[in-house]
């Protein structure tokens, strides 16, 4: 495989995260979108090291960095969704109406 394919895959995957965080009603669906948007960069970061630095391990450095950054959004983002869900009993964003005054 060359470099155009695994950056073809991650503009597909990444343009259904896109898709999915725009047309998501559900808070869950929408953190699951997230998700596959940052694992689009990390097969961006894991592919440009392997073509243009062979032996560096930079780019899959950052892309353990960022599974471990999209793990802590992961808990925050659930924890936040689990209180509102405790008050509202909707996990809908559009009902999601808190810092109205």
């Amino acid at each position: 495989m060359n470099l155009g394919s695994y950056v073809a895959l991650s503009a597909a995957l990444f343009l259904i995260g896109v898709f999915g965080a725009l047309t998501r009603r559900n808070i869950i669906g929408i953190l699951m979108a997230i998700e596959l948007m940052f694992n689009a960069a990390n097969i961006n970061l894991a592919a440009f090291n392997r073509y243009l630095h062979p032996g560096g391990i930079i780019g899959q450095t950052l892309a353990l960095f960022i599974i471990s950054i999209a793990a802590a959004e992961v808990v925050v983002g659930l924890s936040l969704v689990l209180a509102i869900y405790r008050n509202t009993d909707t996990v809908y964003v559009e009902d999601y109406n808190l810092l109205k005054g």
